[in-house]
């Protein structure tokens, strides 16, 4: 049994307390959703990038838990990620991959070539601390709680359902807006002044 994106990130989301989030872009659709808007940088387009930016704020903020929330198809692009990351052993960082064997979720839902690929397999064989798979909403949520309290680098691999495509046979995609492009410098800024600010 999978769960939808939606519970995956709800967890996040409900559990983060003061961690600052890096999202791709299915998880960023989904945490403005569920409202999360402080202390949060979206990688796109930096598709691929986000473990290493992650890796970079937590580096700089040890203080501070990091919650990169990655996507399958993403992590593919920059696989070599894993081993930046675990090569510099952020305690503070805690790496969760949605896989839902798409990319463009939503959008197009183009196949993502992870048949047969264990992501958390990879991530142990890099070096993370512990890297664990989990299929279902209680499993993760349970995971989560102790995953992010846990000295890592860790890893999460969430099995989930893709979001259903936009798209009708014939259709065409429809353009993203600029925002989408500017959120990445826009967030960096926002974060900044987030942990700038005196602790209320």
């Amino acid at each position: 049994m999978t769960m939808q994106m939606i519970e995956a990130c709800r967890v996040i989301a409900q559990g983060r307390e003061d961690a600052v989030i890096v999202s791709t872009m299915g998880a960023m659709f989904l945490l403005d959703a569920l409202e999360v808007r402080h202390g949060r940088v979206d990688s796109v387009p930096l598709m691929g990038g986000a473990a290493c930016l992650g890796l970079g704020l937590a580096l700089a903020r040890p203080d501070r838990q990091v919650i990169v929330v990655d996507g399958d198809a993403s992590l593919l692009l920059e696989l070599g990620g894993l081993v930046s990351v675990a090569s510099q052993r952020p305690r503070n960082l805690l790496h969760v991959v949605l896989r839902n064997g798409t990319q463009f979720t939503g959008l197009a839902n183009l196949k993502a070539p992870v048949e047969g690929c264990d992501l958390a397999a990879h991530a142990r064989a890099a070096g993370y601390v512990q890297a664990e798979r989990f299929d279902n909403a209680a499993e993760w949520a349970a995971g989560f709680a102790r995953l992010k309290d846990q000295p890592g680098p860790c890893f999460a691999e969430l099995q989930v359902e893709p979001l259903p495509s936009r798209l009708a046979a014939g259709g065409v995609q429809t353009e993203m807006p600029d925002l989408q492009f500017s959120r990445m410098g826009d967030g960096a800024r926002a974060l900044r002044a987030w942990l700038q600010a005196p602790a209320s």
